[in-house]
């Protein structure tokens, strides 16, 4: 019963879109009709600013932390975490309050590896932005930072973690495919950092 409630509440979390409200509230945008379409961290700073990209980075990040929280530290639910961070992935991917169309889900699993494993999150997140500085593409650098997940967690000694890494960094890669044909191509836009 547990797994339903906190589920459901993970995936309501995860299906908030705040891509599309801080376009909507901040700058009369809706970001689905501009660059990629797409309600991710990746094309708020494209088509909003670095500001925006930040705010919606972060709440994306925090989604799925709080999903993870919920459960395991308020209520103190016999529940395993990355059972119930799958429904927040799964609430940014296709969320309900979003006509099911949303994000690449990158921001909002690293945030649920944030909730589990701090230690984790951060070699992910240093991985991605060092990828992203020697590449300039978004895309890549989430590919990459999560393979060095993957093997980070090998030495962790946690066989759930693992599998669940290996599961989303796939699922990670399906949501990139485009980006993967287009990087081939070099047709896929770089990051400028000025």
């Amino acid at each position: 019963m547990d797994y339903i409630i906190f589920g459901i509440i993970a995936y309501l979390i995860g299906s908030i879109p705040f891509a599309l409200i801080v376009g909507k509230v901040g700058y009369n945008i809706d970001i689905r009709e501009h660059g990629s379409g797409n309600l991710g961290a990746t094309n708020a700073f494209r088509t909003l600013g670095k500001k925006a990209g930040f705010i919606v980075t972060l709440s994306d990040i925090l989604k799925g932390t709080l999903a993870i929280i919920i459960p395991t530290l308020i209520f103190k639910a016999d529940v395993y975490p990355l059972i119930i961070g799958a429904f927040a992935i799964l609430g940014h991917t296709y969320p309900i309050f979003a006509k099911f169309k949303g994000g690449k889900a990158v921001a909002t699993s690293s945030g649920v590896f944030l909730g589990i494993s701090p230690i984790l999150f951060l070699m992910m997140f240093a991985t991605f932005f060092l990828s992203l500085y020697l590449s300039k593409y978004v895309s890549l650098s989430s590919i990459v930072a999560g393979i060095v997940a993957v093997i980070v967690s090998l030495f962790l000694k946690d066989i759930g973690l693992t599998i669940a890494l290996v599961v989303v960094t796939a699922f990670v890669l399906y949501r990139h495919a485009a980006n993967i044909k287009r990087i081939w191509n070099g047709t896929e836009p770089k990051i400028k950092w000025m």
